[in-house]
């Protein structure tokens, strides 16, 4: 089994990958790191683990670990995912795996210099529903695609909770504008053209609180709005000529609604419902981390999709300064 090493007992953690990692069929959940060995002993009595230490160096030293996950705070992904990977470790870290696009490319000569795997925990990437949509649009199922419509919000004020705190990479286009930018990407296979914005940043924490943002592609347009203070809703809708598809869960099935498409032709008349049941993203993320680190010849989301996705954040953020459209 290749044996996992978790830098710290963050929630998103706690709650989804480590589950997810033990139940896996290739994988197991050996040992956690955190800056609090108390915290780092519960969660790994919690979960069946063997070590538990009181530093992230420490896991990395260990001759033990396959591979590490990295869920700390968003400021520090790139700069252990570095050490890791320094350290021989294959890397799966959360998204945003970098703040600006030019840190990925020290990520890219480490992978490539010390033969690791590094990828960003996109888990939608790996999930079912979006492999079928991307069928869809390549079957020309709804037509030419004119317009994409994508929607992810919630509501959290909470000055504790880091996506509130600008110095560890908070803000609402970190944590969730690069969901409907993600999944427009690799569902059609293209990139943006020019980009404008408007963001509305939280005059206490000085974070992105509101974001709309428009891209134009080759043949079809993006429009998007999320928010981390307004009610949850996620969405996302991909309309052509001859119909549209709408996913109902896009990002979070069961948080938000069971994960499911639904196909409509041009005059409403017919519609066809695709249902994914009882599936795991985070395990199927998981699982195929591993078989690419022994050396199987699957996709996982690389290092060079993760340099075009920040892109795509980097220039909403400048067009969110001009004003005006900006070109990619």
């Amino acid at each position: 089994m290749f044996r996992w090493g978790i830098l710290s007992t963050a929630n998103i953690g706690i709650n989804q990958v480590i589950p997810a990692i033990c139940a896996s069929e290739n994988g197991v959940a050996h040992a956690i790191a955190s800056r609090d060995l108390a915290k780092a002993r519960h969660v790994a009595d919690r979960f069946g683990m063997k070590h538990a230490f009181g530093s992230y160096d420490e896991l990395l030293a260990c001759d033990e670990i396959d591979g590490i996950y990295i869920p700390l705070p968003t400021s520090q992904h790139a700069e252990w995912t570095l050490k890791a990977a320094k350290a021989g470790k294959h890397v799966l870290c959360e998204k945003p795996i970098a703040l600006k696009t030019a840190e990925i490319d020290a990520l890219i000569a480490a992978r490539d210099q010390y033969g690791v795997v590094i990828s960003e925990a996109f888990m939608v990437y790996y999930h079912p529903q979006w492999i079928k949509l991307r069928e869809l649009l390549q079957e020309g199922v709804i037509g030419h695609l004119r317009r994409v419509e994508g929607v992810f919000t919630y509501f959290n004020n909470d000055p504790a909770n880091m996506r509130n705190q600008l110095s560890l990479g908070g803000g609402g286009l970190p944590d969730i504008g690069v969901y409907p930018v993600v999944t427009t990407r690799m569902s059609t296979g293209l990139e943006p053209k020019r980009i404008r914005a408007q963001i509305e940043f939280d005059p206490t924490f000085n974070t992105d609180r509101y974001a709309s943002v428009e891209a134009q592609f080759d043949g079809f347009d993006l429009h998007f709005y999320v928010a981390t203070q307004m009610a949850y809703r996620q969405s996302m809708i991909f309309h052509g000529d001859k119909g549209y598809i709408e996913v109902h869960a896009p990002f979070n099935p069961l948080k938000y609604d069971h994960a499911r498409l639904t196909v409509h032709n041009a005059t409403r008349d017919t519609t066809t419902a695709y249902s994914f049941q009882n599936i795991n993203q985070y395990q199927l993320q998981a699982e195929t981390f591993v078989r690419k680190a022994r050396g199987a010849p699957v996709s996982v989301f690389s290092l060079e999709n993760s340099k075009g996705n920040q892109h795509f954040i980097d220039m909403v953020y400048e067009a969110g300064k001009k004003g005006n459209w900006t070109e990619v």
